[in-house]
Order: C-alpha cells, then structure tokens, then sequence
C-alpha cells in the first residue's frame, strides 16, 4: 500500500499522489563546464534518468545554468549550500527545484528570502538532510541517530512553511542502512511531503548499489518513497542503469528486461555463467519490459522458463529456446545466447 503524498511538479515531472518512482541522479562535472555538464546530461537522459542535480558552489557556476538548461530537456535541480543568494540566483535561472538544508542558509530572513522567490518562479524545495548536516544542538545531545536525522528534517520543513511554503519534497539520508530506513519512517508517519529516498556516501558501483537497494526495498515495501538516487563513487550513468536494476527487482515501474537464472550446480551440464553473463549484457539498453529465463537443467528449467516471457532451458550441451510457454526449438550450446537474443529482437522489435 504506497503512502499518499502530495503531487510535486518539477519541470516536466510529476512526483508523489501515488505515481510511480522518479530515477534521479546528479552531475559530477564542473557546472561551470556547459558543454561537459550538458553531455553529461545527455548521457544520463539516455540511460533513463527523469530528474537531474546540479551542485551549484559559486556565482559562475549559477551563471552557467541558463545555457545548461537550454541544452536539456530534463528536469534540473540546483544544490545550494550555505549562500541564500545563489538558491535565488539558480531560481531566476529556470532551475526545476532548489535542493538547499534550511539549517545552514542562516537567518530566517534569509530563508524567506529563498522561499518568496521560489514561491514567486513556482520553483519547489527538496530538504535535503543528511547524517553531515544534522543540526548541531541535536547532535551534542543525541548524536547522528535516526531521530536527529527526523527531528532536523521537521524543523527544517518548519523553517519554510513558517512562511507559507508548502512546495516541498524532503529527503533525510545516513550512510547506514538502519538509521536511513527508520528516520524514513518516522518522517513518513508525520508528514505527507513526498519523499526523495537515498542512502548518502553508500560507497563504489558494488557495495554502494547493495546498502541502496537494502535500504529502498525495506521502504518501499512499506509503501515509502517518491523519488530516488542510488549515490555511488563512480560514472553517475551507472547509478541510473542500478536505480533501474533495484526497481526491477522489486516488480516497480522499470522499463527493460528482468533477467531469472538459475545459480548452477552439479546438474548443469552447459557453462551456464558466461552464457548468462553474455545475455545480460547485450540486453543492458532493450526498453520493452521482459521477463528471461536462463536456466540450466532440467530440475526447474523448463518451468520457470515457461513462466517468462522468452527463455533457454539447458540440458546436456545444448537448451531449449521457449517462448510463452511453448518450446519452439533445440540449439546447441554454442550457439543459445545468440537464438535467444535473435528470438527477443523478433519480440520487441529492438535491434539488440
């Protein structure tokens, strides 16, 4: 049962009442840089993101974003830290959404300010607090705990709808799984703001993509979660590829193919490892949702096989290609990836 947020605009997409979960990620070029910040963007728009950030650290940085935002057609959201001026300079610029943490922008006249002129360009604001930027008076206390990391995010919410600012997504992220998941919940009981889900600093391409996915499937069981970005130390455009792949996972609303193979064992007789291998990389970029079977004995081959969409069930050097249920044809070993992906181009119509 998804929770029910309020619908948030940011550019051409539309977040939370129930929607399906919006993939973002962020730039890691220099935003003073058009032309590789734009490609960048290009490349990320390919992959499947919807909503892409932009740091925003000085005032030639904020300069660029006009001709940046020409250049794309995706949402952009603006990170601002610190300076109040440059959240309104990237809100003249046509930026989508503010990310900006109330707590270090400073006075409240300052955060007025940032509000009025969002309010003013129908710009919203993320909240975006994270296990860095608690606020300090809770963290002498208490600690980087997940009630400090929900309590900041309250105040922080406070902080703008004292000015009757209501345009807001909130995201509160630890770099531990536990703590990310029970500030989530607690947040998500108090208010219907949606919900932008992360686990922050979560590390490489390999355990960074685990932590996110070990955090999002526990929230989003629970019907938690409007937006989402899998932070790696690595190319943003694979965070988009393991945003895909997670939600894949858990049955949501991914395009592409969800591949079911079997771990191997002593029945198999076909090298099972670098076939499936192989077939999940040449079906990295299809965009029909399919499910594929790649299976490697008679034991539960055939049947879960015919449960996919298309499939191989393999016996004694060679496999079954199966389609719907029904098996068309026998192939040898060498030759199953290839009739499997020439039977998948027939299906969707991709060139693959």
């Amino acid at each position: 049962m998804k929770r029910k947020s309020k619908e948030l605009k940011i550019g051409n997409v539309t977040i939370g009442g129930g929607r399906p979960v919006a993939i973002q990620s962020m730039c890691n070029t220099d935003t003073r840089d058009v032309e590789k910040t734009a490609a960048q963007l290009a490349a990320l728009k390919e992959a499947g993101c919807e909503i892409a950030r932009l740091a925003v650290p000085d005032f030639d940085a904020a300069a660029a974003l006009p001709e940046i935002k020409k250049r794309t057609s995706l949402p952009l959201v603006a990170d601002i830290h610190f300076d109040y001026r440059l959240a309104i300079e990237a809100c003249r610029a046509g930026m989508d959404k503010i990310r900006i943490n109330p707590g270090n922008i400073g006075e409240k006249w300052k955060i007025k300010e940032v509000a009025d002129a969002c309010k003013a360009q129908g710009v919203p604001i993320r909240i975006g607090v994270n296990s860095g930027s608690v606020d300090k008076d809770l963290r002498e206390q208490y600690g980087v705990t997940p009630f400090t990391l929900y309590k900041s995010a309250v105040r922080n919410i406070e902080a703008l709808t004292e000015f009757g600012f209501e345009d807001i997504c909130v995201s509160l992220k630890a770099s531990n799984v536990f703590a990310t998941i029970e500030a989530y919940r607690m947040l998500a009981k108090e208010c219907d703001y949606p919900l932008h889900l992360g686990v922050t600093e979560a590390g490489s391409k390999y355990m960074g993509t685990i932590k996110s996915a070990a955090a999002f499937g526990a929230l989003l069981y629970d019907g938690i979660g409007d937006t989402l970005r899998v932070s790696l130390t690595d190319d943003p455009v694979n965070e988009i590829y393991a945003a895909k792949d997670i939600l894949k996972a858990l049955g949501m609303n991914a395009e592409g193919v969800t591949i079911v193979s079997c771990p191997t064992c002593g029945r198999t007789r076909v090298d099972l490892i670098p076939i499936a291998a192989d077939i999940e990389k040449r079906l990295a970029k299809v965009k029909t949702r399919l499910t594929v079977a790649v299976m490697g004995c008679a034991v539960n081959g055939p049947g879960e096989a015919r449960e996919a969409d298309v499939g191989i069930a393999c016996g004694k050097g060679e496999g079954l290609i199966i389609r719907k249920g029904e098996i068309l044809r026998k192939v040898p070993e060498d030759r199953l990836a290839d009739e499997l992906i020439a039977e998948i181009e027939q299906m969707t119509g991709e060139k693959i």
